[in-house]
């Protein structure tokens, strides 16, 4: 009889909990807000006319040119159109002969004196330097 009992008790309690489960309560029942419909999606825009114009047939296609080039270009900018201004300062600066390097670093060519130390630095022999030592003026 214990054992009736006990196995009474045990449906008993087994069917109260699934009842639970089943929802019916105002507790789990409530209305809560639809999560997608919290927010309103934006309108869509048409995205502004940037008057690109199509690739001419048979012209050379801009990735395949030469990288090196593009890397100058994109850091020093490349040829530009000269102000007014920028174009009469450079007519009237002149430009370098071809051979300015090698003028320059002639012994005959006159330089304005610097100093002692350009003096020193000018007049070193040529050498890696494995004889070199600093001097302290004094």
């Amino acid at each position: 009889m214990m054992r009736k009992a006990a196995a009474l008790a045990l449906v008993v309690s087994a069917a109260s909990l699934l009842s639970a489960c089943g929802g019916g309560g105002s507790l789990f029942n409530r209305d809560r807000p639809d999560e997608f419909a919290v927010t309103r999606a934006a309108p869509l825009v048409v995205p502004p006319d940037f008057s690109l114009t199509p690739p001419n047939p048979g012209a050379p296609r801009p990735q395949d040119s030469d990288t090196g080039k593009q890397a100058l270009d994109a850091l020093f900018g490349g040829p530009s159109a000269r102000s007014g201004v920028e174009t009469d300062t450079l007519n009237r600066a002149g430009t370098a002969a071809a051979s300015i390097r090698s003028t320059v670093g002639d012994p005959s060519t006159q330089t304005v004196a610097k100093g002692q130390v350009v003096r020193d630095i000018l007049a070193a022999p040529e050498g890696d330097g494995q004889a070199a030592s600093a001097s302290i003026p004094g």
